[in-house]
């Protein structure tokens, strides 16, 4: 399993692994080797973190909430945090090849790009279908959108003859949990999550061809997140450090109300330990970090909470690793 990050570097492949991104890579050694090999001539999963920050403060450091599944050449976005389609660039990653968007829920940290990188992947040349998941009311956002950016879309259509956006766009919505997809190689799995004062929240679990992935979303501790990940190669899930919520709500002037809700619907790195070992992973992967740039909490100290109950290898996510 390589672990890397894209930078600055001069190599030619346009990517450098850091002390440590290089240590990361270290830890998960013993999990690449678990991990079923890629069957002879298939290409591997890739995995990229294109966003690891909670909350939809824009931020130096991190972007909100986005992960892509690669397979096949296709592109399996799940959460559309702002600057996602940038991301997606940034990760030398074609828009055209966009075939599914799934939303966790819909918070703006979550899903404040999701009609953008739509209107920028087409844009940049999508011609094909792509499919949209998510709880409702993503119908209803996805026409506002296709609505609101009317004047953009037809005077292109018109300038530069593309083919309209609206019929490439199938958009579903998920109220109950079950399998959404099963075809070219990949299964889709939703599961309910825990994040109150949201109707629906989703956790998704990707099965490929060389290894499952599963993507929690905002969740407290959820016994329905863990039968999801049961057996699982790589677990993404959200991390809250509660040592740092009274930091983080002073900043703020509703700072009672912002304590209760992160206290009620997120998930402590400890307990992301505890759910990883539940659930048996090979790797677990903190991500979704709330708060997301307190100096005072290095990524050993999300390592180390989740350490307390989960033997397995732990990384401390970042923008635009690739796991």
């Amino acid at each position: 399993m390589e672990v890397f990050e894209r930078g600055n570097g001069k190599d030619s492949d346009g990517l450098v692994m850091n002390r440590r991104t290089f240590a990361a890579s270290l830890t998960t050694l013993l999990t690449a080797l678990a991990i079923e090999r890629t069957p002879a001539g298939q290409a591997r999963t890739r995995l990229i973190l294109l966003g690891t920050g909670g909350g939809p403060r824009p931020r130096a450091a991190t972007m909100s909430s986005a992960q892509v599944i690669v397979a096949g050449n296709r592109l399996y976005v799940v959460d559309c945090g702002d600057g996602v389609a940038r991301q997606l660039v940034l990760a030398n990653l074609p828009l055209p090849a966009l075939r599914h968007v799934f939303v966790t829920h819909h918070h703006s940290d979550h899903n404040a790009d999701y009609g953008n990188l739509l209107l920028l992947a087409w844009a940049s040349g999508l011609r094909e279908r792509v499919d949209t998941w998510g709880p409702p009311p993503i119908a209803q956002i996805t026409r506002l959108f296709l609505e609101m950016s009317a004047t953009d879309i037809d005077t292109r259509i018109v300038d530069e003859g593309r083919s309209p956006l609206a019929p490439l766009l199938h958009v579903h919505e998920v109220t109950q949990p079950g399998v959404l997809i099963n075809e070219d190689g990949v299964k889709v799995t939703a599961a309910v999550a825990t994040h109150p004062m949201i109707k629906a929240a989703l956790a998704y679990r990707f099965d490929c061809g060389d290894r499952s992935i599963v993507i929690s979303g905002d969740t407290a501790m959820s016994d329905a997140v863990i039968a999801l990940a049961k057996g699982a190669d790589v677990l993404v899930h959200e991390a809250f450090f509660p040592e740092a919520a009274e930091r983080l709500a002073a900043r703020l002037p509703s700072a009672t109300r912002l304590k209760e809700h992160l206290l009620a619907s997120h998930t402590t790195a400890e307990e992301c330990g505890k759910i990883a070992a539940a659930a048996d992973v090979k790797l677990l992967v903190l991500s979704h970090f709330v708060p997301a740039d307190d100096p005072q909490i290095t990524e050993q100290m999300w390592i180390d909470a989740a350490r307390r109950h989960f033997k397995g290898r732990i990384i401390a996510g970042r923008d635009l690793m690739e796991i």
